[in-house]
């Protein structure tokens, strides 16, 4: 079977289609299908204002996500710095410039769009360390110097994005690249330290939180704290939780969101909303789609034969799998609450966008499995 290489111009795009894993497809577009499902029940029973808008985003991305899928693995390789490094200047416009939303200034309002891009270095992150590590060898993840220059990829889009503020983008870009440090083989007691110094740093840390911050951080100490105000929106998210029961109230019954006891239900506590209407199987049901989805990405990353493609893939997947464990257990009151929304299910289109953009990439990944990419 040839391989398509489709910058070369070798092969016709009906050819290439083949290619693509129309499985992980599926799967994508059934997770998305649920999203739809749920902001339709968030806006009561209608398409506006978010559901309608969310499937047309979608539309228009998955067309986005197989052009890239079908793009040849090597101009992604090529472009993974280039892309990394533009993304941190559009971070420091936003903290120059950006557009202040819900007392955070993390937008670039682009007249026809607004772009977050601390959703898009997350996807920069993950490439650039990839391509970083692709001509590692053993004495390389061995080397001190070396492990720190990969380190500093991490450190300017951390601080860039802390500022906005942001922690919780800023903490999912640090997780998802030090698990690209532990797909690359670097030893154990690199983690140890860094575990160490961040403790160390926790109490100076704590001190620079915003008020609210901290708030959030008490709050989950202690929601009873205040039940009215830091606490109630997690409290409110646990009565949804628990009143869902195991088959859940039902399509469009459910009472804490109809009737708005349930604060931001169309982003961060949708999972909730679903819950409640549809029970703990329908919550099951979720998590099973998203580890199929989880699943699929790694049998990809198993499969390809050079560094950079498997890097990538596995730290796309982390990256997802970050989001959603951080939103699921934030709803269910396991960590405090930060603004991570469920990846396709969350209205939003920068968070879609780049979710879509993860998914292209790692169908490229597969789509190129055999591609010869250069030593740095």
């Amino acid at each position: 079977m040839a391989k398509p290489v489709i910058l070369s111009g070798e092969g016709s795009i009906i050819q290439m289609l083949k290619y693509i894993n129309w499985g992980l497809v599926l799967l994508v577009t059934l997770l998305a299908s649920i999203g739809f499902t749920a902001l339709y029940s968030a806006a009561g029973g209608s398409f506006d204002p978010w559901a309608g808008k969310q499937m047309i985003r979608y539309s228009v991305f998955m067309i986005g996500t197989i052009i890239i899928a079908l793009v040849d693995i090597r101009f992604w390789y090529r472009i993974a710095y280039p892309f990394y490094f533009t993304c941190l200047v559009l971070l420091v416009i936003v903290d120059l410039m950006g557009v202040i939303g819900m007392g955070a200034q993390r937008w670039i309002n682009l007249g026809f769009i607004q772009i977050q891009p601390s959703e898009l270095t997350k996807i920069a992150v993950v490439m650039a360390l990839a391509k970083y590590f692709h001509s590692a060898d053993a004495q390389d993840m061995k080397s001190l110097r070396f492990l720190l220059i990969g380190v500093s990829f991490l450190i300017a889009p951390f601080l860039l994005v802390a500022t906005q503020p942001d922690l919780g983008t800023s903490g999912v870009i640090v997780m998802a690249g030090l698990a690209m440090f532990f797909l690359a083989g670097a030893p154990i007691w690199i983690f140890l330290v860094g575990a160490a110094a961040a403790a160390a740093a926790a109490p100076m840390g704590w001190l620079l939180l915003h008020d609210y911050q901290k708030q959030r951080v008490l709050t989950f100490l202690d929601p009873e704290r205040d039940p009215l105000g830091a606490g109630y929106h997690i409290t409110q998210s646990k009565i949804a939780l628990g009143s869902g029961g195991f088959e859940g109230k039902g399509f469009l019954k459910g009472t804490q969101s109809h009737l708005d006891f349930l604060p931001e239900k169309q982003t961060d506590f949708i999972f909730t909303l679903w819950v409640e209407e549809w029970g703990f199987f329908g919550g099951v049901f979720i998590l099973m789609v998203i580890g199929m989805i989880l699943g699929y990405g790694a049998w990809i990353a198993m499969r390809c034969r050079h560094s950079f493609g498997r890097l990538l893939a596995f730290g796309l997947m982390i990256n997802f799998s970050i989001y959603v464990f951080i939103n699921v257990s934030m709803v269910m009151g396991l960590i405090p609450v930060v603004g991570v929304p469920l990846p396709l299910v969350s209205y939003g289109g920068t968070a879609m966008m780049s979710v879509m953009i993860g998914f292209g990439l790692m169908m490229s990944c597969n789509v190129y499995k055999d591609a010869k990419l250069p030593r740095m």
